[in-house]
């Protein structure tokens, strides 16, 4: 079963982060409405960090039920959390120490030991979070993405064996800038989100844009993305959208 697919093209970054706000408060309401909580992955990356910094600010800081909203993240460089590459260091400072979060609702990768039981400890936390058994994947109600220029999404690089994971949904990777292992989720549970999101801002992703869209390539690892039976979402800034043929939604 496939699931929606649905496109906004924005007329610059801004106005594309305060779009994906308003979607994440809204996705947190629904969910928190219709069973009690709200489960959120994000990625790091410079895109996001707009929509991060205006999810502590008004309206949205007081209209996200922050207490009964997990955050988790869908990939993480195994570098301290003080590294300005850390993902949970970036969200931390945008939105995390700013808004009314519990901190037990926060569930950063655990970089601090070796990947591989990291990984494994990762999935585990996930697992018991959802109480999911052995066989059953956990369903988070919103991920938020972007894409490489190369059609990397999550740390989900070309040519590499994460691609082809089925059993693990967190492994183990080593690559991207800069080339140091990282812990990422792989498209068993991307897949099972009743909504994906990607965010995508610059004319530097325009061509990787067309291409996955447009569906002129199959071998991009961001053409993987497609939720069983949830909702996919691109959300893209004019300049990511210039080459494209088709039309906003």
């Amino acid at each position: 079963m496939s699931g929606q697919f649905q496109m906004a093209i924005k007329s610059d970054p801004q106005e594309l982060s305060h779009a994906a706000a308003t979607l994440f408060a809204a996705s947190a309401g629904h969910a928190v409405a219709h069973k009690g909580f709200f489960t959120v992955a994000l990625s790091g990356g410079s895109t996001p960090r707009g929509t991060h910094r205006l999810l502590a600010e008004e309206p949205f800081v007081s209209n996200i039920p922050w207490n009964k909203t997990h955050i988790f993240w869908v990939d993480e460089r195994c570098v301290p959390v003080a590294d300005p590459g850390s993902n949970y260091g970036a969200a931390r400072a945008d939105f995390i120490t700013r808004a009314p979060i519990v901190g037990t609702n926060v569930h950063p990768m655990p970089v601090h030991m070796d990947p591989h039981e990291g990984a494994a400890h990762y999935q585990f936390e996930i697992t018991r979070f959802f109480k999911t058994g052995l066989n059953e994947i956990p369903v988070f109600d919103l991920i938020l993405l972007g894409v490489g220029t190369d059609g990397h999404t999550a740390s989900l690089f070309p040519g590499t064996p994460a691609l082809r994971a089925q059993k693990e949904f967190i492994t183990v990777v080593k690559g991207g800038t800069p080339n140091v292992n990282r812990l990422t989720m792989t498209y068993p549970i991307l897949n099972h989100a009743r909504q994906v999101v990607f965010l995508v801002t610059g004319k530097s992703k325009a061509i990787v844009v067309q291409a996955l869209i447009e569906k002129k390539r199959q071998d991009l690892p961001a053409q993987g993305i497609q939720p069983r039976a949830g909702k996919l979402t691109w959300l893209l800034d004019r300049q990511a959208a210039a080459l494209l043929k088709v039309r906003a939604l």
